[in-house]
């Protein structure tokens, strides 16, 4: 049973671990950085710990961080899941259904993607305002267990109004320049090509990346006030010059990230 390794998870965690956090985050490739700012750090890697999935993936950590920023009990994941290295989807989000566990009540996600607005460059920090999923496929999808949610999770307010606006005045407060915006989820693991590109624009999306999205969705079944922001790390395929490259990717997200984790650090600081 899905809930049964979950709590197995969720357990061997409680073990060795003293912190009781209430606020998630996922931090995206190159993004890592924020781990430094945790004080009092305990790190559980994702190989030792059960039935949790191993990324290896340029860029992530793959570890869970345990500790305060401000005044604030937090989790961190040092690297994420994704659908493109064959996890399917449960295991995608598999972290989510233990903080839930935990005693998580909010999820701070954070990614690395392409820009589609031509307002947009490379360094840019936006607000996710809403998502479009992108692949024929969601967490949600099989046998629902009513212990973490709903059959029907509603989708409407995806990225919670009020934490948007909060991170927005903490923004003003830092005199940090953002951007807000869609974003498109893309299977992966290849960069679209220029019609997809086209379409997504057309659709409505302002930013597309291989994540989050997954998340986004289980953490709003399992009720989770949830906060999405995107460094734009290039422009998308047809809307720059030359080839992509995640080492590009995680280059420009590591040049961000000093302002990315001065901003988090703050709207976690500033929760009531």
């Amino acid at each position: 049973m899905f809930y049964d390794k979950v709590l197995e998870t969720t357990k061997f965690i409680q073990e060795r671990v003293t912190v009781k956090p209430q606020i998630g985050i996922i931090l995206g490739s190159g993004l890592g950085s924020l781990v430094d700012h945790v004080q009092n750090p305990v790190e559980l890697s994702y190989q030792d710990i059960p039935n949790f999935p191993v990324s290896e993936i340029v860029g992530h950590a793959g570890k869970l961080v345990f500790g305060t920023i401000g005044n604030k009990e937090v989790i961190l994941m040092a690297g994420r899941f994704h659908y493109y290295e064959g996890f399917n989807m449960k295991e995608v989000t598999y972290p989510l259904f233990v903080m839930k566990l935990l005693g998580i009540e909010q999820l701070i996600v954070t990614n690395s993607c392409g820009g589609i607005n031509t307002a947009f460059k490379p360094g840019d920090l936006m607000i996710i305002t809403d998502f479009i999923n992108g692949v024929s496929t969601n967490p949600l999808r099989g046998v629902n267990d009513k212990r973490f949610g709903p059959r029907f999770p509603d989708m409407s307010d995806p990225y919670t109004t009020s934490f948007r606006e909060r991170a927005k005045r903490v923004a003003h407060e830092l005199h940090i320049d953002y951007k807000e915006g869609v974003y498109a989820f893309f299977q992966g693991p290849y960069y679209e090509t220029v019609s997809e590109i086209e379409m997504y624009g057309r659709l409505g999306a302002d930013a597309i990346g291989m994540s989050t999205v997954p998340e986004t969705i289980v953490a709003n079944y399992l009720g989770f006030d949830v906060l999405g922001i995107s460094c734009i790390t290039n422009m998308a395929t047809g809307l720059r010059d030359g080839k992509h490259s995640h080492q590009e990717v995680v280059e420009i997200a590591q040049k961000s990230s000093q302002t990315l984790v001065k901003w988090v650090e703050k709207i976690i600081e500033s929760e009531s």
